[in-house]
């Protein structure tokens, strides 16, 4: 399955296990090293503060336009897309995660 917008595609899986993996792809027409790191410090952290379905492998890819996007539109984007998916457990994101 997979999901898009214009700063992040989404593709899942199921991986048949009680746990649910995250994998990051930010390529190199994103920006160079330091652009492309900072881009995956955002959408990890943006994803460590949600409460994901378990049983699924999940990879978060990032599009040219996230360089421009700030934390919170990050987060807007990757919860609208996991909601889309149908991968957020009961729809709830886990305290200290405030997305509109």
């Amino acid at each position: 399955m997979s999901v898009a917008d214009g700063l992040i595609a989404v593709k899942a899986a199921r991986n048949n296990m009680e746990q649910t993996r995250v994998g990051y792809s930010v390529t190199k027409n994103v920006g160079k090293a330091t652009v492309r790191n900072h881009v995956k410090r955002l959408l990890k952290e943006n994803v460590r503060l949600l409460d994901l379905k378990a049983g699924w492998d999940i990879v978060f890819i990032a599009r040219r336009n996230i360089v421009t996007a700030d934390f919170h539109e990050i987060g807007r984007s990757v919860v609208r897309l996991l909601r889309r998916a149908g991968l957020m457990a009961d729809g709830i994101e886990k305290t200290g995660a405030q997305v509109n």
